[in-house]
């Protein structure tokens, strides 16, 4: 038999769009028909070139601060979350608002929110400068201390040893997380946990798949954007649990054909943020180079949905209600 013939793609599932990214584009595009562009958006609704470009295209506007919005416009809150004072920015701006904050994200913000009242201090694991740990350490910036990693564990400083906490950013590796919880404990023997899981559904189900055909993969593609947390961490994982070269790409023309040199097996996947039509460009070209068994590797059923940012319903029911 031919190389060729042996050459597979393991192509992971669950991948691609999670609830919470859904809800939000659709968010988007929903305002869009609703109350005809420009519809503008705070930040990147999700962490994908390719989505946001496609938004672009019909209509919305993107804006990294409120200030930059014009006042008596539209806004929408990415997916990420917003601090609280993004919020009276935009009261001040007399900006309508869509809030489509993963809710996710939202129940980490209402357990600050909780823990701070109760006068515990929140060590938050996450990355420095993401956006969703920015919106959430806004909830009680008094009181939550960023812990970026296991080696950042020595630099906390805490008022009360007896009444900590630790939450996390959702999109982070499982591994990664818990590592720096087991150093954390170390220090602070008497740190609370959350009463659930921080670690988004979506962001475990994606580095379970990625862990089971890693092994097998000579090559590991992930398709997601640099900017995406949880597209990167499919990456770092994928190299961790066996693949033995792996690469992050937006588009299927960012495939260089000398990464497929002497690779029989592709290991394929892609981020909570990424749509499916992506990944289907990148089994097309994987095909034309002979990649043509694809085969699933399942670890996982998804079928959790988020209903719309309530601005919307009330509105599109009203719509309705009006056309009866």
């Amino acid at each position: 038999m031919s190389t060729t013939a042996q050459r597979r793609v393991l192509l992971a599932a669950p991948r691609g769009y999670c609830a919470g990214v859904d809800r939000a584009v659709i968010a988007v595009e929903k305002a869009l028909e609703q109350y005809g562009a420009p519809i503008y958006v705070r930040k990147q609704i999700v962490h994908n070139k390719y989505v946001v470009q496609t938004l672009e295209k019909q209509g919305a506007i993107f804006v990294d601060e409120t200030e930059e919005v014009p006042e008596g416009s539209i806004v929408v809150f990415s997916a990420h979350g917003v601090a609280p004072s993004v919020h009276d920015e935009a009261e001040a701006g007399r900006l309508a608002t869509i809030d489509a904050t993963c809710p996710l994200v939202t129940k980490v913000h209402k357990e600050a929110r909780r823990f701070a009242d109760e006068d515990y201090d929140i060590l938050l694991i996450g990355h420095e400068g993401h956006e969703e740990v920015v919106g959430t350490m806004g909830e009680a910036p008094e009181r939550i201390h960023l812990v970026d990693g296991a080696e950042d564990v020595a630099n906390v400083k805490v008022r009360d040893e007896s009444k900590l906490v630790w939450l996390s950013q959702t999109t982070l590796s499982v591994d990664e997380t818990m590592e720096t919880v087991g150093a954390l404990k170390q220090r602070f023997p008497l740190l609370v946990s959350p009463p659930s899981d921080d670690i988004c559904y979506a962001t475990q189900n994606r580095q379970v798949a990625v862990k089971q055909l890693a092994p097998e993969a000579d090559l590991l593609i992930v398709v997601g954007s640099k900017n995406s947390s949880n597209s990167v961490r499919l990456v770092e994982v994928g190299l961790e649990y066996g693949a033995k070269a792996a690469h992050l790409v937006d588009f299927a023309e960012e495939i260089d054909p000398a990464w497929l040199e002497g690779v029989t097996t592709v290991g394929l996947t892609s981020g909570a943020s990424v749509p499916e039509i992506l990944v289907d460009g990148v089994l097309e070209l994987l095909a034309s180079h002979g990649f043509e068994d694809v085969r699933i590797v399942k670890t996982a059923e998804e079928h959790l949905t988020f209903s719309l940012p309530k601005e919307l319903r009330r509105d599109l029911r009203a719509e309705a209600a009006g056309k009866v």
